[in-house]
């Protein structure tokens, strides 16, 4: 006989609340999380804010980190589409290790990925020294520099995201378009790619947002070169030895580009919870 408690039987309670000890540490993890934002938005010179974004090394900053993510972004979607398929709906050997070797700019220091970039595309390194012996090109401390860098630290999280996309779609879909006839670069096309256009589309902005914010691969890789390849996180960090309430102002730039890809992927968050 089970026991009741209030006439109500004790397997058909519901346990609901949370964790005592867990509510503190909670909160710890979000004081540590938020403090440092609202630092920013506190120690931020309003009143000379405008000015400090108005310069010309400011505007020139932005101007290139917009494009260079942006190019980044389209490197990424190029070939990076591809490759999240390939590990998605693959059946081949090697495949885990090829996913691990994929993510492992996620969890490489940059500057250790701007080292990297110059043993494969430096003038000596594996493919950039026969290509500057060659022709004489060299891409390190270019503008092409930036894109490479910031596609090498960026596209693991669109692979990841269209990968995950890919796995969840339905695959009858594909199915009922191979009975049909369709042959597989039409099925990707007209079937699978649309299915899977809104992790694409998460993948891609959240691609763009961290190429938007590198730094250690960029500044290793490409330098600081003013109109070249001093993107905004390097010139950051170069105003922050001079004058660190402008270097404060400039990130707020950088820490509003986030929450607005933050609040445009919020619905897609939301649908893939539900």
């Amino acid at each position: 006989m089970s026991t009741t408690v209030r006439g109500e039987p004790r397997s058909s309670r519901r346990t609901t609340g949370l964790p005592a000890p867990l509510v503190p540490l909670a909160g710890v993890a979000v004081l540590f999380l938020v403090v440092p934002v609202l630092g920013l938005l506190v120690r931020t010179p309003w009143t000379t804010l405008g000015d400090v974004l108005t310069r010309s090394e400011s505007l020139t900053a932005l101007r290139l980190s917009l494009v260079c993510a942006s190019l980044a972004t389209v490197v990424c979607m190029v070939t990076g589409v591809p490759l999240a398929w390939v590990l998605a709906r693959g059946d081949f050997p090697g495949r885990a290790l090829l996913r691990a070797l994929v993510t492992v700019p996620l969890v490489l220091p940059p500057v250790v990925g701007g080292v990297a970039l110059f043993t494969a595309f430096g003038r000596k390194g594996l493919v950039g020294g026969p290509v500057f012996d060659a022709f004489g090109v060299a891409l390190p401390f270019t503008t092409a520099a930036v894109v490479v860098a910031e596609a090498f630290v960026a596209m693991p999280f669109l692979v990841i995201a269209v990968e995950g996309a890919l796995r969840g779609a339905d695959r009858r879909y594909d199915e009922a378009a191979a009975t049909l006839g369709a042959s597989r670069w039409y099925t990707f096309r007209r079937v699978t790619l649309p299915l899977v256009a809104p992790g694409v589309a998460a993948g891609a902005v959240l691609c763009w947002a961290r190429a938007l914010g590198e730094f250690g691969a960029t500044i290793t890789f490409a330098g600081n070169f003013p109109g070249t390849t001093r993107t905004m996180p390097v010139e950051v960090y170069l105003t922050l030895q001079q004058d660190p309430a402008a270097a404060v102002a400039l990130s707020l730039v950088l820490l509003v580009v986030s929450v607005a890809v933050l609040a445009g992927l919020r619905e897609r968050w939301l649908t893939t919870a539900a």
